[in-house]
């Protein structure tokens, strides 16, 4: 009995040793009134006990962005938005701050006679080929060659870096001139027309009924119309009524605004037929929303997309509508520096093939502005479209 009993507490002794030895390995894991003992190494128990720190939100281990943020960020990832909008800087600073570092005036003919030019160029006819030698005209400093210089109404030196057209305007100040103008009046077409298109595609899509077929024949109306000959015959009777050419332009500008505005008008109904079904529109009629908080607000907002990208598209056409008019004869008078009317120029077979820095620049300037807007246009629908993940 006695041996035992020193059994027993010899071997709760050791139990006592063991337990005190791993006293670093247990932790002690609580479970309503029972408890258990599991046994985990002490470099994990160290690394599970943190310090005690206030409650943390999501939102403050997540970053906020704003959607003017997220829209740009989608935009600049795109590497054609940002060769247009480079490309549309370019001809902004080229056009309205760079004749401001020239020493010529747009309207300003060089009628110096600092340098003697002589022309000479070949043509077959007949089996023989021919030479001819063309002088520039005593009376005004025409066709000079790029990088010559000339003498201003100031009397002072300076620069053609470009060169002169016919009639001793400086082609480079022209440039400048003229992508201002065709800028200008671009933005100014298609920021009304979108407007108009807005108000009355808004109107047919919402109202419906009367309003909407109303609305729809008078835009079928303007599509059967020719718009060319149409300004053919304006032009006509500009020429006729003795009207001030430096607002001939804007006159037929305006008629051609008024001519455009159909093709948003489609574009804003068709959208706002399908948005005014859309459970947000029910809660706004349960609040009693006027119809123009409802198309305005809830409704033309969320066409803005598909909206940029006409406007877009409707500048570059523009832009080209311009210059059309003015290689026509039809747009800017003569003084007036237009890019149309220096690309006109190349009708004459002499200049087309002899004075190329008459025509060529001008083009290019076109080119680059309308691929620039195509550019800015697709990036930003993609930016601006909230199903668009790239």
């Amino acid at each position: 009995m006695e041996e035992n009993k020193n059994d027993i507490l010899n071997n709760a002794a050791a139990t006592e040793e063991v337990m005190a030895t791993d006293a670093d390995f247990a932790v002690q894991a609580n479970a309503g009134e029972a408890s258990v003992a599991v046994a985990v190494p002490a470099d994990e128990t160290k690394a599970e006990k943190k310090p005690e720190t206030k409650s943390e939100f999501i939102s403050d281990n997540v970053r906020i962005v704003s959607p003017m943020k997220l829209v740009l960020k989608r935009f600049f990832r795109s590497r054609l938005s940002v060769i247009g909008l480079v490309m549309f800087l370019a001809v902004v600073i080229f056009s309205f701050i760079g004749p401001a570092f020239v020493s010529w005036e747009e309207d300003e003919v060089d009628y110096s006679q600092a340098q003697l030019i002589l022309y000479e160029f070949q043509y077959y006819e007949d089996g023989d080929y021919y030479t001819v030698s063309i002088n520039r005209p005593d009376d005004l400093n025409s066709h000079a060659p790029a990088f010559t210089y000339g003498i201003n109404k100031n009397g002072e030196k300076a620069l053609h870096l470009l060169g002169t057209d016919k009639t001793g305007y400086d082609i480079w100040v022209r440039l400048m001139y003229g992508g201002r103008l065709s800028l200008m009046l671009s933005f100014l077409v298609v920021l009304v027309y979108t407007l108009i298109g807005i108000i009355m595609g808004g109107l047919a899509g919402y109202f419906g009924g009367w309003v909407d077929m109303v609305i729809m024949r008078i835009i079928d109306i303007l599509n059967c119309l020719p718009s060319l000959p149409i300004m053919l015959i304006l032009g006509a009777f500009f020429d006729g009524s003795g009207l001030d050419e430096g607002m001939r332009v804007y006159f037929m500008m305006g008629v051609l605004t008024l001519m455009s505005w159909s093709g948003t008008a489609r574009l804003v109904r068709g959208q706002i037929l399908f948005l005014r079904e859309q459970e947000y529109m029910i809660a706004t009629d349960a609040l009693g929303f006027s119809p123009a908080r409802k198309i305005f607000k809830h409704l033309v907002p969320n066409v803005m997309p598909q909206l940029i990208v006409s406007m877009t598209l409707g500048l570059g056409g523009t832009i080209l509508t311009e210059a059309s008019l003015s290689f026509l004869n039809l747009g800017a008078p003569p003084t007036v520096a237009s890019l149309g009317r220096m690309v006109n120029a190349a009708k004459e077979p002499l200049i087309l093939s002899n004075y190329v820095l008459d025509w060529l620049p001008a083009g290019i300037i076109i080119i680059i502005a309308v691929v620039a807007f195509n550019f800015i246009g697709d990036g930003l629908r993609d930016a601006l479209d909230p199903k668009m993940k790239r």
